[in-house]
């Protein structure tokens, strides 16, 4: 009897294999989890509190009571969005203004990544990516300066020259045929450099035996980029429209507003710009976080979506 219960007392001590080697991993990794800290930090303050804020979307909010002040409104706010006459025009003009800088961003990234990577010259290669690379730290104010100076009407660098040549007036900051590839135009240029390093490092983690491969067989540079270049990125493509798709309703604040004048509101007042409006302009904090709630949803649902059709035609989606 008494070894029967010694036996048990001896199984009741017996560490729990699984959590031991929990704790171990746990202290073997100990400085790679203190390294993740500050990210930790960062998120939790600047991106799960602010959440609360949501409830800003429900209530009338008043700025002198706060938000545990201020009385509810339940979806009258929602309301007011869904029943404003600019609700449909803002959603189409951020809609279309979304998918051409998606498909002019994309595109262009993806094209000059590829040059780049048969440039077998290192200096010209360093030269050019330096090049491309560099407007993306510019502000959009700094490229609205630069474009102002080229485009403005009646002063403009290529406005003047048209001018003097007899060719006529042109005034395309205030067009609203030439908006919107406008916005386009300057996106590549700003950003299509760093867009093309994402892309970079996909095809420097391609098996270079592949290509080793396809030129014992016979085949050309054009083959291997259409067999064996295009499929290493897929998936890094799909990852990056995934991500883009998500935010659609995102047509970039900072180049709309910038851009932005009265004689193109028609083709240019995008969502974010009219949060602007309610939020600063009017005060209407409540709408203001309710189209931000909106935006939200519809991100979700198109990121949900387009993860789902990644994976069906063939992708590997984000999870």
């Amino acid at each position: 009897m008494a070894e029967t219960i010694a036996s048990m007392n001896k199984k009741q001590t017996v560490p729990n294999p699984v959590r031991s080697t929990k704790l171990r991993s746990f202290y073997r990794n100990r400085w790679l989890y203190l390294m993740m800290v500050p990210g930790l930090v960062y998120y939790i303050l600047f991106h799960y509190a602010p959440m609360a804020g949501t409830l800003i979307a429900f209530q009338d909010y008043n700025l002198m009571k706060g938000i545990w002040g201020s009385p509810w409104a339940g979806i009258n706010n929602f309301k007011v969005i869904f029943e404003s006459p600019e609700f449909l025009p803002i959603i189409r003009n951020t809609l279309l203004i979304s998918l051409y800088k998606i498909v002019g961003s994309m595109v262009p990234d993806v094209i000059l990544a590829l040059m780049l990577n048969e440039v077998r010259v290192r200096w010209f290669k360093k030269l050019v990516q330096t090049i491309t690379y560099g407007p993306y730290f510019l502000s959009w104010v700094i490229v609205y300066g630069l474009v102002f100076s080229f485009l403005a009407p009646g002063s403009g660098l290529i406005s003047t020259f048209v001018r003097d040549m007899g060719w006529g007036q042109i005034d395309l900051l205030t067009n609203s045929d030439f908006f919107r590839p406008l916005l386009v135009l300057t996106e590549i240029w700003k950003n299509t450099g760093f867009g093309a390093i994402i892309y970079l490092a996909a095809l420097a983690s391609i098996n270079q035996d592949l290509y080793e491969a396809a030129v014992v067989d016979g085949a050309g540079r054009w083959r291997q980029l259409w067999h064996i270049t295009l499929p290493g990125i897929r998936d890094v493509f799909v990852l990056m429209l995934i991500i883009k798709i998500g935010g659609i309703l995102d047509a970039g604040f900072d180049q709309v507003f910038i851009f932005l004048n009265a004689r193109v509101y028609e083709v240019g007042d995008i969502v974010d710009t009219w949060v602007y409006r309610y939020g600063f302009e009017r005060l209407e904090f409540g709408v203001a976080a309710a189209m931000g709630v909106f935006k939200s949803v519809v991100g979700l649902i198109f990121v949900l979506g387009a993860n789902k059709l990644a994976k069906k035609v063939g992708g590997s989606g984000i999870w």
